[in-house]
């Protein structure tokens, strides 16, 4: 057991799919996550909405009716596989777990949608086990706006008074704010405002791939200031430019840039499985070893394991 992976979508592809982790057929499954090395996965509730909602339901769906019945799946997945996986809501949880030989899983939201500007809400997905939330997907929402490839909008929308207030609250009931999607604007008021360390869950390198979802040079520096950590997207849009093939080489190319501009202490990975369409070298989780390997080349034994699970677990335990 050695990886935490920040981000994936396999929780609403096993919903549309009517899919549990042991018949999923994706990314991951139960024996993948075993082969990869599964420490901890943190399994977002992804809530589709305009054309997305669309293409994922032919309807639209009111973002807080879907997010319960997307809960109460990911709940029946977790109870279908209780003898191997188990949830886990802190740091510490992941630690008896990983005691007990289990699996973490780790409940998180991708786009604050579902708040719809009710404070109230949050201190329900608290209960419910969400340990994580991203402030927005790819459209404007009650906290704020999402990234642009417009640049003056990128650098000039940033949080809502709603955005302010929700991360206040989240960092007070110990729920990661999540930056990856946000606005350049967004996330700078955030490392403004959070007491706490954040996280881009599901981002890469801006300097290495000009996409507007990646992380500019200067944001990488205030994430390695800020004890913030970044995990490493796995879809070749954010990493490359071989048209649809992600080869383990790219992985490491922007691990190594993050590394050298935030510090070895912001590196994560958050492959986004699930939710890319990408062929990968490496297949699917069972492939994490040879990107590993591949790692082994330019990092230490100690910046491996950071990287793995050791700043994962930090940014977990310095929400309380």
């Amino acid at each position: 057991m050695t990886i935490i992976d920040l981000h994936c979508d396999t929780a609403l592809s096993c919903y549309t799919q009517k899919k549990d982790l042991r018949t999923f057929e994706g990314h991951i499954n139960l024996e993948k996550l075993k082969t990869g090395g599964s420490l901890a996965q943190c399994f977002a509730i992804f809530l589709p909405t305009h054309k997305a909602a669309m293409h994922s339901f032919g309807r639209e769906i009111d973002p807080w009716v879907l997010y319960k019945d997307i809960l109460a799946h990911y709940r029946r997945m977790l109870d279908d596989v209780s003898e191997a996986v188990r949830p886990a809501y802190s740091c510490e949880d992941i630690l008896e777990n990983r005691r007990s030989g289990l699996i973490s899983a780790i409940l998180t939201i991708e786009d604050a949608v579902e708040l719809d500007g009710d404070p109230d809400r949050l201190e329900e997905v608290y209960r419910d086990g969400v340990r994580m939330i991203s402030l927005t997907w790819n459209y404007e929402n009650c906290v704020g706006f999402p990234n642009s490839r417009d640049s003056e909008e990128h650098r000039k929308r940033g949080l809502k008074p709603f955005g302010f207030e929700a991360v206040e609250r989240m960092n007070d009931l110990g729920i990661i704010v999540d930056v990856s999607h946000l606005s350049e604007a967004g996330f700078f008021d955030v490392a403004a405002h959070s007491k706490r360390p954040f996280a881009a869950s599901h981002s890469c390198c801006r300097a290495l791939k000009d996409h507007p979802r990646n992380l500019t040079d200067d944001q990488l520096r205030v994430i390695g200031e800020t004890g913030s950590v970044v995990g490493i997207n796995f879809y070749d849009a954010f990493l490359n430019d071989r048209g649809g093939f992600t080869a383990t080489e790219d992985i490491v190319r922007h691990v190594l840039h993050i590394r050298d501009l935030a510090g070895t202490e912001s590196l994560a990975f958050g492959s986004d499985f699930d939710g890319i369409e990408s062929t990968l070298e490496f297949r699917d989780y069972s492939g994490f070893p040879e990107i590993l390997q591949a790692l082994e080349k330019h990092l230490t034994g100690a910046e491996l394991e950071k990287m793995c699970s050791g700043n994962a677990l930090r940014l977990f335990a310095d929400q309380k």
